[in-house]
């Protein structure tokens, strides 16, 4: 059964994007902001400093499934 809360398809493009910068961050005040500020408060990211916006281990895993599609190991 699914038990994760839907992305919409612009939520899921950030999360790629947070998933592009290799562990480092992503600035505030670009279109994206409302979907990062959505993924914070869905703990995949979290506001590291002001303005800036990293991905977190439950991003990193929901990435992995339903970005990439790939298995849960």
């Amino acid at each position: 059964m699914w038990n994760e809360p839907y992305l919409e398809t612009c939520c899921r493009s950030a999360l790629h994007r947070l998933f592009l910068t290799h562990g480092g961050t992503r600035p505030a005040g670009l279109p994206d902001e409302a979907c990062l500020r959505r993924l914070c408060g869905m703990g995949m990211a979290e506001e590291v400093s002001p303005g800036r916006f990293a991905m977190t281990e439950a991003g990193a895993k929901r990435h992995a499934s339903e970005v990439l599609k790939k298995a849960a190991a």
